[in-house]
């Protein structure tokens, strides 16, 4: 007996497999294209506490989060493992977005949390496939450092202006929140916006030692010799120099492909 039902969702999700996780031409134009929107729906998600009293913004914001349930949902039926996919930080991540912005009033004061889309998009390698498609994976690395700065800055930027600048709406009340957090990750200290009380002291504090390991991340990533993702068969270390032979580990014989083919 025939079960057209199940072979159409069967259908469906290799379908969405290929298009997620496909390497062709029109698999890479597709993820080009899901990639731009999320893009798009991040730099929403920064300029929010200057627009969110404005009339189109509740519109804009069931827009995006539309759009995010679509993906989301997509995302799962694509995964091999739906609930391991369900379960996995970046998803329960997305979800809590997704909760924000369909509650955008009762949940105003987490709203700043949203950004942390662009840490699921990073962590999922959603940002870093048209890099392979173009050569440019070598990149990744110090890609995801600059990802997981900027991430933290306008994460701490809305948090300050959530917290501290309250009463003080609109893009100059997040302008200041947003300087105050520059000039406290890189230690600059003007001293010319400040945060009161000990809660501020202590937000300060966080701001400068995660700052400051962020950074530190970046120079990493960005000065260390560039090395290939290659696990090997033996012990499974995973990063080895481009012209390696020998896993440096444990000697086994490695067969890095050649990157220039």
């Amino acid at each position: 007996m025939d079960h057209p039902a199940p072979n159409r969702l069967a259908r469906l999700r290799a379908r969405l497999r290929l298009l997620y996780h496909g390497h062709s031409s029109g698999a890479l134009r597709f993820q080009f294209g899901v990639l731009v929107v999320d893009l798009i729906t991040i730099a929403f998600f920064i300029a929010t506490p200057t627009i969110r009293d404005r009339q189109f913004f509740l519109w804009v914001d069931y827009a995006v989060a539309f759009i995010l349930l679509i993906d989301m949902v997509a995302r799962g039926l694509a995964a091999r493992d739906p609930v391991r996919w369900a379960r996995q930080p970046t998803t329960l991540v997305d979800v809590f977005v997704l909760v924000t912005l369909l509650f955008p009033a009762w949940l105003a004061n987490f709203g700043f949390l949203r950004i942390l889309r662009l840490w699921t998009l990073s962590r999922s390698g959603v940002l870093w496939r048209p890099l392979k498609g173009f050569g440019l994976d070598q990149y990744q690395e110090s890609g995801q450092a600059v990802v997981n700065l900027i991430t933290f800055l306008f994460l701490l930027s809305g948090f300050v202006l959530t917290f501290f600048y309250n009463d003080e709406a609109g893009i100059a009340g997040y302008v200041d929140a947003l300087y105050f957090t520059v000039a406290t990750v890189t230690t600059t200290g003007f001293g010319d916006v400040t945060l009161p009380g000990t809660a501020g002291k202590l937000t300060s504090i966080v701001a400068m030692i995660v700052g400051i390991t962020l950074f530190v991340r970046l120079a990493q990533s960005v000065f260390r010799p560039h090395k290939v993702s290659f696990p090997c068969p033996q012990c499974g270390l995973s990063r080895h120099e481009p012209d390696a032979v020998h896993c440096k580990a444990c000697g086994h014989v490695l067969n890095i492909p050649d990157e220039g083919r």
